[in-house]
C-alpha cells in the first residue's frame, strides 16, 4: 500500500531524543492557546505559510514536525475504541503531539478522564497515571480497595493539548463529522446538540439530523470524515456555506493501499467546496498492540465469531496514535494538511475548567442563600437543644458557616434539607450519613442525627479549603420509596434542570471470559467452566492452574490467545448505567453542562458523566440513596403502632436498653443492620458492647482499614484487660481515647496530625487522601520524614512518631469516618432493638422488605421460630401479599407468610384474591371463579402447599387445579347450581413422603417450616458433629457438614473465604485459607452441601473450623426428593377429539448441580 511503507518506515525515526521539562505551572501546555486566530483566519484550501508557533521552540529542534491528532477515539465510543482516555493522553504525550481530540461517538463521556489524566501528568510528572475504570470500591464504606497496576512513564516533554470534541454520526447524512468546540458557548450548543439527539431515542442511542448540525454548529470547527468523493461534495459545499471558515475536510488515511489516490479525492473536495483539507488519524487505539482487542471488540459489537469477521477485522495496526514524524511521511505530497491540525488546535480554546456550575439559587422571600441557611441552621440548634445551646457548639457552628460562605456552598446545603423536609413530610424515613455526618450545619438542619455528643466533629473531612472537590451530602431513604423522592425532584426542577449522574458499566472477569470466549469459538460449556472458577465480579484472571481444573490445556495458542485479550479488556468500559441516586442539579440548563439521556428506567434521564468526573470538575451533586434497613425499621414501625399501639421515630427508640446490648454480646444478630455477618457476629462476643459508642466501633472496626492497621487485636486486648492502653502523650490520649489509643477512624488521622504532627487542617486532609498514592508509588518516605520531623518539634520521641505514623499509614485510605459509623451506628441499635423487644414484627418487616441484608428468607424465619415466633404457612384463606401478624390466644403475635414468598407470583393476584376472599375459599374452584385469576396461578398456590387450610395437601390441590383448563371462567358456567358443572371424580392419590414436601417447598418458597433437609440426611452423614455441639465439644479435628448459605471473600483478606454451613442445629463458620481454597476451588464456589473436615480454634464463645479437606456433598440433595412436574402427567385427550400430541412438561434442572443450585442458592458476597 502507498502509505503504508513510508509509515512503517517512520516509526523509528518518530522517538523522542531524550527527557524534557514540563512547562511551568500556570503556562499552558504546548502554549496553543497563546495564538488562537480569529474564527475566519487561515481557513482557505491554499498551502499554508508557517503556521503560528503552537508548541515551545525552546525545546524543539527547528524544521521537527509537529502535529496535533483531531480525531481519536476511545473506549467509550463503547465496542469500537481500544485504549482508555488515560492510555490515550499519556501515549499522545510520549510521542510529542501538540494536542490531542478526544472525539467518541455521539458521546463525551470519556472526555473528563482524559482531562484529569492530563491534569494529574501535569500536577505529578513522576507519578504513574492510574486508569479509574480499574479500581474496585467497596460499595459499603465506598473506599478503594484495590486497582490494577497504574500506568508508568518517564519524565515526559511538554505535555499536548487536550481538545473537547465529539464524533457526530447523523442518521441522514452519509458524512460523518468531528466537532469541536471553539469556546465555551460552542461546547454549551454541542452538549445541547447530543441531549436533543439522545432524547429522541432510547438509552445508548443518538437520533441527529443534518438539519440539527445545521441549526446548532455554531463556533465549532467541523471536520468532514467523507467516504466517497461524489455523495459527500453537496453536503460539504452546504455546510461550508452555513458555517464559512468553521468547515474542513478531514483526509483520513484508508492504509489499504490507496492512501495518497484518497488524498487527492479529498484534496478535490476541498477545491471544490471551499472547506480546506487537513490531516486526521481516525485513531481507534494508543498503541499498535491493541489491535486483535480492536477486532475482538468489532465482534461483540457485530455479534460475530472472530473466524467470521471477515473484512471487518482492521487490515493492519495503522489506526494507532502516531508522531508527528510519522505522519509527515503520510502527508508528505499535502504538508499544509499537516500544519492546519496545529492552526485548528489553536483555535480551539475551550478547557473543562471553564465549566462552573450554576446552583439553584434557593432563595426565599428576597433572603439569600447564604443568610437563609444561617437563619435555619440557629433555628434548628435551637430545636435540637430546647434547654440552650452550648456555645461550643454555636463556635463551631459559625466555623462552619464561614467556610460555607467562602465556598459558596449555601445553596447545596439549602437544597438538600429541601428534599429531606420534603420526605419527612411524605412519611419516608431518611438519614443522611458518611463525612456530612461531621457537620453541625447538617445536624442542625435535620439531613443527619449524629449530634456533637456523639462524636467530635471534624468539619474538614467533610469541606476543606484546601481539596479542590465539592462537598458530598449521602442520604438515604427507604428503598421501597426512594423513587418518590427522585421523581420530585424531577417535578421541581424538571428535566432540563437535573439529572442522575452516570455509572459505568465494565468488562469484569467472568462477563469478559463469556464474551471474549464466545468470540473466539470456545464453547459454552468451556467458558461456563472458567468463569464459575472466578469469583464475584473480581478483576483477577483465568490463570493456567484454573484452566487445567476444567480440563483445558493451558499450551494451547488459541486458548492463550484469548487469555490474554480476556486480561486486556477487563476493566474496559461496557455501556453506561445509571448512578444509584447521584443527581446534578443546576439554575440554568444542565443540557449546556453536559449531555443527557433518556435511562434504560422509565421516567428518568441521566448525563453521560460519573460521579468522579462531577468531583474532577467540582460539580455539586446531591446523593439520593437508598437502604433497605430504612424500609424494614419504618415497616416494623407501623406494624408497631398498628398492632401494639406505640409510635416511635428513629429518635424516640429507648436508648441503651440492656436486653438488647446483652442480645448482642450473645452475637444474636440474625437481621441485624451492619452487624449480621459473620465476621460481625464473631466480633461481638469479644467487643461486648455496652454502649452506643460500643456500636459506633463494632461497625467500623470489621473493616479493611482497622485489620490492614493491625488495629483490631490491641483493641481487643485492651478492652478485655489483657493489655494496657499506650497513649502516644498527653496530648493525642485525647484524641485516642474513645478508642483506648487505637486510631481507628479517619477523623483521628486527621488529629494525629494537626495535634501531634503541626499539621493545619488542611495539611492534614491533604495527607490523608495523599497516603494511598504514595504508597502505590513508593514514595512514602518523604511524607513520613516530614510527620516525624513535626511530631519531634512538638516534643515526641522519633520512635514514638514512627509508630505513630505507621499506624495511620496501615489504615487511612480504607478507614472509615467516625461520623459515617456514628451514623450507621444508629441504625444498628435501633434494627436491634426491635428484634430483642418485637421479634415477629421485626422478621415481618425485613420479609417485607426484601431483597436486603446478609440473609435469605429461609434462615430469617428459621432465626424467628428459634425465638419462639410461630410461623404459619401461606394460605390462600388467610394470607395477603405482604407477610403479616395474626393474634394467638396467647396474645402474642404469629406470623403468617404472604403471597410475596411464592417465587414468580405476582402483586396483582395476591390483590385479587383478598379482594374475593370474603369468608374463605372451599375449594380451588371457586377461588378460580371468584377471584378469575388463570389456572396457572392456581398451580403455583397449589405447589406452594398453599390449599392446606381447605384439607388439600399438595398432591391432592395440584390435581384439581389441572382439572381446571379454561384460562378464566365462563360467563356460561359461572354458576355452579346451573346443573353444567363438571367435577372431578374423587381420586386417592399416593402421599408424599417428608423428603419429597421439604424440597417442593424449597422450589416453591424457597424455605420450608417442615424438617431441615440436612436432618433427613443425617443418617447418611456418618461422622459429622452437628453444628450445635461445636462449642461443647472436646475434640480438635472435627468434620461438619452443612448447606452453604453465605459465602464471603472480603478484598483485603488475602484470599481467604469464610463460608457459613446451616443444619438442623445451628450454623457452623468455616475459614478456607488461600491454599486450601485454591485446591478445592470449585467445591468452595459451586458446593451446595458441603462436607468440611478440620481444625476447631475457639476464642471465648467464638468457634471457627479451620478447612482442610471439603468434599461437595450436593448430589445428596438430590435423595430427598424430585420435583412435582411430570408426576401427575397431563390428562388423556377427549375420547372425541382428534388424536394431538400432549403439551410436554416444562423442562426443568435435571442435574444435581443445576438442581441444588435452583433450590437451595447461596448469598455470595466479595
Amino acid at each position: 500500500m502507498s502509505g503504508g511503507p513510508t509509515v512503517r518506515h517512520g516509526l523509528k525515526r518518530g522517538k523522542h531524543t531524550g527527557p524534557r521539562r514540563l512547562p511551568q505551572q500556570g503556562v499552558e501546555p504546548s502554549g496553543l492557546t497563546d495564538h488562537a486566530s480569529s474564527p475566519g483566519q487561515g481557513n482557505t484550501a491554499a498551502p499554508l505559510s508557517p503556521g503560528p508557533k503552537v508548541g515551545e521552540p525552546s525545546l524543539r529542534k527547528s524544521g521537527t514536525p509537529r502535529y496535533a491528532e483531531l480525531c481519536a477515539m476511545t473506549n467509550f465510543t463503547f465496542l469500537t475504541g481500544a485504549s482508555h482516555p488515560e492510555e490515550m493522553v499519556l501515549r499522545a504525550a510520549e510521542l510529542g503531539l501538540e494536542a490531542l481530540a478526544v472525539t467518541d461517538r455521539n458521546s463525551l463521556a470519556g472526555v473528563v478522564r482524559a482531562w484529569t489524566a492530563l491534569r494529574n501528568l501535569r500536577e505529578a510528572a513522576e507519578e504513574a497515571l492510574a486508569v479509574r475504570s480499574d479500581r474496585l470500591v467497596d460499595t459499603c464504606s465506598r473506599q478503594d480497595v484495590g486497582h490494577q497496576p497504574p500506568l508508568r512513564h518517564r519524565v515526559l516533554s511538554a505535555l499536548p493539548k487536550l481538545i473537547v470534541g465529539a464524533r457526530l454520526v447523523l442518521t441522514d447524512c452519509p458524512v460523518e463529522w468531528v466537532a469541536l468546540p471553539i469556546d465555551r458557548a460552542a461546547y454549551g450548543r454541542l452538549t445541547r446538540l447530543l441531549t436533543l439527539g439522545k432524547g429522541r431515542t432510547v438509552k445508548g442511542k443518538c437520533d441527529l439530523r443534518l438539519a440539527d448540525l445545521e441549526a446548532g454548529g455554531e463556533g465549532m470547527i467541523l471536520i468532514a470524515l467523507p467516504r466517497e468523493e461524489e455523495e459527500s461534495l453537496p453536503i460539504l459545499s452546504r455546510l461550508h456555506g452555513r458555517f464559512p471558515g468553521f468547515v474542513h475536510v478531514g483526509a483520513v488515511p484508508r492504509y489499504d493501499g490507496s492512501d495518497q489516490q484518497w488524498f487527492d479525492s479529498c484534496a478535490r473536495l476541498s477545491e471544490q467546496s471551499g472547506a480546506p483539507m487537513v490531516a486526521a488519524g481516525d485513531v481507534l487505539m494508543h498503541h499498535g498492540r491493541r489491535r486483535p482487542l480492536a477486532d475482538v471488540l468489532t465482534c461483540l459489537r457485530e455479534g460475530l465469531t472472530i473466524d467470521r469477521i471477515g473484512t471487518r477485522a482492521l487490515p493492519n495496526a495503522e489506526r494507532r496514535l502516531k508522531g508527528a514524524a510519522d505522519v509527515a511521511r503520510l502527508y508528505r505530497r499535502y504538508p499544509e494538511a499537516l500544519h492546519r491540525t496545529l492552526e485548528i488546535a489553536a483555535r480551539c480554546r475551550f478547557d473543562l475548567k471553564e465549566l462552573a456550575q450554576d446552583y439553584p439559587d434557593e432563595s426565599d422571600c428576597g433572603e439569600d442563600p447564604q443568610t437563609r441557611l444561617e437563619r435555619l441552621a440557629r433555628e434548628g440548634l435551637s430545636r435540637r437543644c430546647p434547654e440552650g445551646v452550648p456555645e461550643d457548639y454555636l463556635a463551631l457552628l459559625d466555623k462552619e458557616l464561614a467556610v460555607v460562605a467562602e465556598l459558596e456552598y449555601a445553596a447545596y446545603f439549602l437544597t438538600v434539607q429541601d428534599i429531606v423536609r420534603w420526605a419527612r413530610s411524605k412519611d419516608i424515613l431518611c438519614q443522611g450519613r458518611g463525612s456530612a455526618a461531621n457537620s453541625i450545619i447538617c445536624w442542625a438542619l435535620g439531613i443527619t442525627d449524629v449530634s456533637p455528643k456523639m462524636i467530635g466533629m471534624v468539619f474538614e473531612r467533610f469541606i476543606s479549603r484546601h481539596r479542590k472537590e465539592p462537598p458530598d451530602i449521602d442520604v438515604d431513604f427507604e428503598h421501597e420509596r426512594r423513587e418518590e423522592v427522585i421523581q420530585w425532584i424531577y417535578d421541581k426542577y424538571s428535566r432540563a434542570r437535573a439529572a442522575l449522574c452516570a455509572t459505568v458499566i465494565h468488562f469484569r472477569t467472568r462477563a469478559a471470559i463469556r464474551e471474549v470466549g464466545k468470540v473466539m469459538g470456545l464453547s459454552q460449556d468451556v467458558t461456563a467452566a472458567l468463569s464459575g472458577q472466578i469469583w464475584g465480579t473480581s478483576n483477577e484472571g483465568a490463570g493456567a492452574e484454573r484452566m487445567r481444573e476444567v480440563g483445558l490445556n493451558p499450551s494451547d495458542r488459541r486458548l492463550m490467545l484469548t487469555i490474554g485479550l480476556i486480561r486486556e479488556i477487563i476493566g474496559f468500559p461496557r455501556h453506561l448505567s445509571q448512578h444509584v441516586g447521584g443527581f446534578v442539579i443546576t439554575r440554568g440548563r444542565l443540557d449546556e453542562l453536559c449531555a443527557i439521556e433518556n435511562a434504560a428506567m422509565p421516567d428518568r434521564t441521566c448525563i453521560e458523566w460519573d460521579k468522579d468526573d462531577i468531583d474532577a470538575l467540582r460539580i455539586l451533586k446531591v446523593d439520593v440513596l437508598s437502604l433497605g434497613m430504612l424500609t424494614c425499621i419504618r415497616k416494623a414501625f407501623k406494624l408497631l403502632s398498628d398492632h401494639e399501639n406505640i409510635s416511635h421515630t428513629l429518635g424516640s427508640v429507648p436508648q441503651e436498653d440492656g436486653r438488647t446490648y446483652g442480645m448482642l454480646q450473645r452475637a444474636d444478630a440474625v437481621g441485624v443492620f451492619q452487624v449480621e455477618s459473620r465476621a460481625q457476629m464473631n466480633f461481638l462476643p469479644r467487643m461486648k458492647p455496652k454502649t452506643f459508642y460500643d456500636l459506633v466501633i463494632e461497625v467500623a472496626i470489621v473493616r479493611p482499614g482497622p485489620i490492614q492497621g493491625g488495629m483490631v487485636k490491641p483493641y481487643i486486648r485492651r478492652r478485655m484487660g489483657l493489655e494496657a492502653a499506650e497513649p502516644f502523650g498527653p496530648d493525642l490520649a485525647e484524641v485516642t481515647a474513645k478508642t483506648l489509643g487505637v486510631p481507628l477512624f479517619q477523623e483521628q488521622a486527621l488529629r494525629i496530625a494537626m495535634v501531634g504532627a503541626g499539621y493545619s487542617a488542611e495539611e492534614a486532609d491533604k495527607l490523608r487522601r495523599s497516603l494511598a498514592s504514595f504508597r502505590r508509588m513508593g514514595t512514602i518516605a518523604e511524607h513520613r520524614e516530614r510527620f516525624v520531623t513535626g511530631m519531634e518539634k512538638n516534643g515526641y520521641a522519633r520512635e514514638v512518631a514512627a509508630r505513630c505514623f505507621s499506624q495511620i499509614e496501615g489504615f487511612a485510605d480504607y478507614g472509615f469516618p467516625e461520623s459515617h459509623a456514628a451514623a450507621f451506628a444508629m441504625l444498628t441499635y435501633v434494627s436491634a432493638w426491635l428484634k430483642c423487644r418485637y421479634p415477629a414484627i421485626f422478621t415481618c418487616a425485613l420479609l417485607n422488605s426484601q431483597p436486603m441484608g446478609f440473609y435469605a428468607p429461609a434462615q430469617l424465619v428459621r432465626d424467628a421460630r428459634e425465638h419462639g415466633v410461630e410461623v404459619r404457612p401461606v394460605c390462600v384463606n388467610h394470607s395477603t401479599w405482604d407477610n403479616r401478624l395474626q393474634k394467638r390466644p396467647d396474645g402474642t403475635f404469629a406470623l403468617r407468610l404472604g403471597f410475596r414468598q411464592i417465587k414468580g407470583f405476582r402483586k396483582a393476584d395476591a390483590e385479587a384474591i383478598a379482594a374475593a376472599r370474603g369468608n374463605g375459599y372451599p375449594d380451588p374452584e371457586s377461588l378460580w371463579l371468584r377471584a378469575r385469576i388463570a389456572p396457572a396461578v392456581l398451580e403455583r398456590l397449589a405447589e406452594a402447599d398453599a390449599f392446606i387450610g381447605m384439607g388439600l395437601n399438595r398432591r391432592d390441590a395440584l390435581w384439581a387445579v389441572r382439572a381446571i383448563r379454561a384460562p378464566e371462567p365462563l360467563p356460561l358456567f359461572a354458576d355452579p347450581l346451573d346443573g353444567e358443572g363438571h367435577r372431578e371424580p374423587p381420586v386417592a392419590l399416593p402421599a408424599m413422603h417428608e423428603g419429597e414436601e421439604v424440597v417442593e417447598d424449597y422450589v416453591a418458597t424457597r424455605l420450608t417450616l417442615r424438617t431441615h433437609p440436612v436432618a433427613l440426611l443425617r443418617s447418611a452423614l456418618q461422622g459429622v458433629t452437628p453444628h450445635g455441639d461445636l462449642v461443647a465439644t472436646p475434640l480438635r479435628w472435627v468434620s461438619v457438614c452443612g448447606l452453604v448459605i453465605t459465602r464471603q471473600r472480603p478484598a483485603t483478606a488475602s484470599g481467604v473465604i469464610f463460608l457459613t454451613l446451616e443444619d438442623e442445629t445451628g450454623v457452623s463458620n468455616i475459614v478456607v485459607w488461600k491454599r486450601t481454597f485454591e485446591r478445592f476451588r470449585r467445591v468452595v464456589m459451586g458446593g451446595r452441601l458441603i462436607r468440611v473436615r478440620g481444625r476447631v480454634e475457639r476464642e471465648g464463645a467464638v468457634v471457627h473450623v479451620i478447612a482442610e479437606q471439603l468434599e461437595d456433598l450436593s448430589h445428596r440433595l438430590t435423595e430427598l426428593g424430585h420435583p412435582l412436574e411430570g408426576v401427575v402427567g397431563e390428562p388423556a385427550a377427549p375420547a372425541d377429539s382428534a388424536p394431538r400430541p400432549v403439551r410436554p412438561p416444562r423442562p426443568t434442572a435435571r442435574h444435581p448441580r443445576e438442581q441444588t443450585k435452583r433450590l437451595f442458592p447461596s448469598r455470595d458476597f466479595h
